[in-house]
């Protein structure tokens, strides 16, 4: 595949702007314009913020147009990125699979067919997908009916070897694998809404119709993969505490608590151990649905023989199209699933090693110095992830020219716009301010952890690309303080007169999320 490789004069070039800009009168890095100096003040002045007592910050702006740096507190300092790491991700493989790229999800079948009667296997392909619904197998299935399968007599095989079979990431850590943000990583597996957790299930209780009896506990997708223990209870009044959990290493999700009558049901998103038998078992009740009567077992992990015959395909959407709900929602598993396509695409391996071999080169030739770094997975979820501020901003300055910015710049999330899939997780951050609306940026949080990367107009129409780096706080949340630094950039103008002041801006508050979540990954959305 053609790979388009960065010159190193675009380096050069960028330094005879800063010195450019810096020889001009007023402007000189001995003696910063008065706009400057207020700027510097203010950022100053937000960082020394008592909740970043003892915690690490590091923040670089830097001015796109002119390459002139105008604020750079730690920017060389390695810091954990949490989901940030996902701008490396999503710009690779737009620029290593293109806007264009499609993961392919297919049905062949092997053994001779005679009336309706296959004698051989069914195998259900995986290409990566991860935006396969249930209804999307559901249409696979009824393309099987239609090319008159009417009964299997081998078995149902899933075949999910295009990727490797870790599933998840070594860094991560145990406690998170129930939970959808940990989800395994599969080439065949299944979404349940259109959030696209793939590898998830969505598990619902809802109250009995008397107190004393177990709540109605449902899926979405419907499916008998997974096994409930309900051990929850509906009472005459008082507040729902229901809990949804998955145990590890099995399927059997353990519901506990009360719910009230009368009340919401409450609900939530489950990892599945193997997604594979996840797609199979959703497929496999499809083909019953069309008529479709498969009399073997279900077989996880063959691959499908070359000669095996065509009956049925889904072509998900374009990646560039799938950049909208991967980076707006912070979707981890969009982000390892990339990881790995690109490893296969590349170098024929679907692993992770090979994929970030891969990023790390496509970083590399966007300016990045791949030496002050470490990347250990797409999303960010590893805390051995280490990336300078610096470094993030070299990369989205360099982006800058390929031909596919556009569509990525419009999938990061913007500030202060209500609309899902519009401000994702910035969606009611900076409301109100001169950020909202002009924040394009990827948020990133772990417990101690985050990040706001991406860029702002400042007021007299400069592109800026900014990154804030924070670590290491003891405090619920430091975004408010972020967002202090975002307005201030989206004040700042080098007219004197009416540059930034000293006073940090007023933004609202950010609302909290629990110790220990990204907000990115709280349902519904809420930071």
């Amino acid at each position: 595949m053609h790979r388009r490789h960065f010159p190193r004069a675009l380096a050069l070039l960028t330094l005879v702007a800063t010195v450019a800009t810096v020889g001009a009168p007023g402007a000189t890095a001995e003696s910063p314009t008065p706009a400057t100096t207020r700027l510097h003040a203010t950022i100053d002045t937000i960082l020394a913020d008592t909740r970043l007592a003892g915690a690490q910050a590091s923040v670089v702006v830097v001015d796109t147009g002119t390459g002139q740096t105008l604020y750079d507190r730690n920017g060389d300092r390695r810091l954990v990125p949490a989901s940030n790491t996902k701008l490396m991700t999503s710009t690779a493989a737009l620029e290593l699979l293109g806007p264009g790229h499609r993961f392919t999800t297919d049905v062949r079948t092997s053994g001779k067919r005679r009336a309706g009667l296959l004698s051989g296997n069914l195998y259900l392909r995986g290409g990566g997908d991860p935006t396969m619904l249930a209804a999307d197998y559901d249409a696979l299935a009824a393309q099987v009916a239609a090319d008159g399968v009417r009964v299997v007599a081998g078995n149902l095989v899933a075949d999910d070897t295009r990727y490797d079979r870790t599933r998840l990431g070594p860094d991560w850590t145990w406690d998170d694998e129930p939970y959808y943000y940990a989800a395994q990583v599969s080439a065949l597996t299944v979404a349940p809404d259109t959030d696209y957790d793939a590898g998830t299930v969505i598990v619902q209780a809802a109250p009995a119709g008397r107190a004393g009896a177990p709540p109605v506990v449902s899926t979405t997708p419907a499916t008998g993969y997974i096994r409930v223990d309900n051990r929850a209870e509906t009472v005459a009044e008082g507040e729902t505490s229901i809990s949804i959990e998955r145990e590890h290493g099995s399927n059997t999700v353990v519901v506990t608590g009360q719910i009230a009558v009368g009340d919401e049901p409450a609900s939530d998103w489950v990892t599945v151990w193997e997604p594979a038998g996840y797609a199979a078992d959703v497929f496999r009740s499809a083909l019953h649905r069309h008529g479709v009567r498969v009399l073997g077992r279900t077989v996880l992990g063959q691959p499908t023989p070359e000669t095996a015959d065509p009956v049925a395909r889904h072509d998900s959407m374009s990646l560039g199209e799938l950049m909208t709900p991967f980076l707006k929602l912070s979707n981890n598993g969009h982000a390892e699933v990339l990881t790995k396509e690109i490893g296969r695409v590349l170098s024929g391996e679907g692993t992770w090693a090979a994929g970030l071999t891969a990023i790390s080169e496509y970083v590399a030739d966007t300016g990045m110095d791949t030496g002050r770094l470490r990347q250990r997975d797409g999303s960010g979820l590893s805390r051995r992830n280490l990336v300078p501020a610096t470094e993030f901003v070299d990369l989205l300055a360099a982006v800058r020219a390929e031909p596919w910015f556009e569509t990525w710049y419009a999938a990061l999330p913007i500030a202060g716009q209500p609309e899902r899939f519009v401000g994702g997780t910035l969606r009611s951050r900076m409301a109100g301010t001169a950020a909202a609306g002009n924040v394009h940026a990827k948020t990133g949080s772990l417990t101690g952890v985050s990040g706001l990367s991406g860029y702002v107009t400042s007021a007299d129409g400069r592109l800026l690309a900014f990154s804030i780096l924070l670590n290491n706080y003891l405090t619920a949340s430091v975004k408010s303080l972020e967002d202090q630094i975002a307005v201030a950039l989206a004040g700042f103008r080098e007219d004197a007169a009416t540059a930034a002041r000293m006073a940090p801006p007023a933004v609202p508050e950010t609302p909290r999320t629990p110790e220990g979540v990204e907000c990115s990954w709280v349902k519904p959305i809420t930071c």
